[in-house]
């Protein structure tokens, strides 16, 4: 049974940029992983691509051939390939059965929150055994700004009701954040979705005007209560290993190193110690559906990484970073002085006996 992920979001949110990091992530855990873009407008994939959209048809060439601009050519891409979806089943056969599935959508938010297309090609996927789960990337400076994190709210919330699969809406970059100026609360407030009320103020101040109507919003994402944001800094390993976690647990994914997968370094050998003793699949999938703990789990030390008190942790990690180089240096000097080294050989050893 495959697992994967739909990644999705508007343009500029780093869905790429996520596919990428993930890739590199799984690479370095020995995670099989493919991913597959299907936007047909990506020229400048950054990723190794095993599927890719372009080899059965191009935005520019729908362009031009049927006198449509952009977003006209990406739904008419989107429903060739559901009208050619045996193209992507074949495509995806020939991967592992044990790959990780990323599947990198357009930036066209209609394609994800409107249009039947996306949709149709994911329930057909549901269907041939796919499980999945859709990653709603969201820039995190819109939450600097009262009205747009209201508009986040009613996107993410349009494109939950509209996949109808399980679902984790993410504020990316927040390492970048606080370029864009200070927030009115605390990062929680934004990524739990907390008591909108408070937002009232301040979208009084800025539209006045829609005063009534702004609450109305708010009180229509209050009543779904379904919207609620993880955070994301993708250059951040444990931000990276986090997010895993939670959409390994959103769609049921246990990974288990295959039978030749070597002893991973620095851990302990059980296979010589008795049956009770040895990790068992009970424990692995009672760690799997537990709470998820971590440097990244709580979005409070998101904040004091990322808003608080980042300075000071950027030289942390360059100190640690400067140790790390340190010691890498030294194993290779170390190890160049030991092919260095000549033994005696058995000519010279004769001579000294004998002398």
């Amino acid at each position: 049974m495959p697992f994967g992920e739909v990644v999705c979001g508007s343009p500029g949110s780093g869905k790429s940029t996520y596919c990428y990091g993930k890739h590199q992530l799984f690479t370095a855990l020995n995670r099989p992983i493919s991913i597959v873009n299907l936007d047909p407008a990506n020229e400048n994939i950054p990723y190794p691509c095993a599927v890719d959209i372009s080899s059965l048809i191009k935005l520019e060439d729908v362009m031009n051939g049927f006198g449509l601009g952009p977003n006209g050519g990406m739904l008419y891409c989107m429903e060739y390939l559901e009208a050619n979806y045996d193209w992507l089943e074949e495509r995806l056969q020939e991967l592992d059965k044990d790959d990780y599935i990323l599947f990198d959508l357009p930036g066209q938010v209609e394609l994800s929150t409107n249009h039947p297309s996306v949709k149709n090609i994911i329930r057909r996927l549901t269907k041939s055994g796919f499980r999945l789960a859709a990653v709603h990337l969201c820039d995190a400076h819109y939450v600097t700004d009262a009205s747009k994190y209201v508009s986040v709210l009613m996107l993410s919330l349009r494109a939950m009701l509209h996949l109808e699969l399980p679902h984790i809406n993410v504020l990316s970059k927040v390492d970048l954040i606080t370029q864009y100026g200070d927030l009115d609360f605390n990062l929680d407030f934004y990524t739990e979705v907390q008591d909108l009320s408070y937002l009232e103020n301040l979208l009084n101040q800025q539209s006045p005007r829609y005063a009534a109507l702004n609450m109305q919003i708010c009180s229509l994402i209050e009543d779904f209560g379904l919207v609620g944001f993880e955070t994301l800094a993708v250059e951040d390993k444990e931000s990276m290993l986090h997010l895993t976690r939670v959409i390994d647990k959103a769609t049921g994914c246990v990974f288990v190193p295959p039978p030749t997968a070597g002893q991973p370094p620095d851990t302990v050998d059980a296979s010589h110690m008795p049956a009770t003793q040895r990790p068992n699949m009970y424990s692995l999938m009672t760690s799997a559906a537990g709470p998820i703990r971590g440097p990244r789990s709580d979005v409070r030390d998101v904040q004091e990484r990322w808003i608080d008190a980042r300075d000071e942790y950027d030289a942390w990690e360059k100190a640690q970073w400067r140790k790390e180089g340190l010691k890498v240096q030294e194993e290779a000097a170390r190890k160049k002085a030991k092919i260095r080294e000549r033994t005696p050989s058995a000519k010279q050893t004769t001579e000294g006996q004998k002398s």
